[in-house]
């Protein structure tokens, strides 16, 4: 049995998303990566790091994330283009 795979009884359930999901969870992944490390980042700048903070920044992420999410959706194709005039293929 394959990794992305695993065997409940007589059943088999597919852990993995199929190749067309790809651009979508890439920028899910990196929209919520880079939207948490920006709220900690500005969150932090604008109000200090106190016993709020973490609040702060949770209540920060929750319009980030969306914002961010789409964003890479749009961008990516841009951001594509610009890598390949800049970047030798391999």
């Amino acid at each position: 049995m394959s990794n992305d795979q695993r065997s409940s009884g007589s059943r088999t359930i597919a852990r993995k998303l199929p190749p067309q999901a790809v651009p979508y969870a890439f920028a899910f992944f990196m929209a919520g990566i880079m939207a948490f490390l920006m709220c900690c980042t500005v969150v932090a700048a604008n109000t200090g790091i106190d016993a709020g903070y973490p609040l702060r920044v949770l209540k920060s992420y929750q319009l980030a994330m969306p914002v961010a999410f789409f964003g890479v959706l749009v961008v990516r194709p841009i951001v594509v283009r610009l890598v390949g005039f800049v970047c030798h293929p391999h």
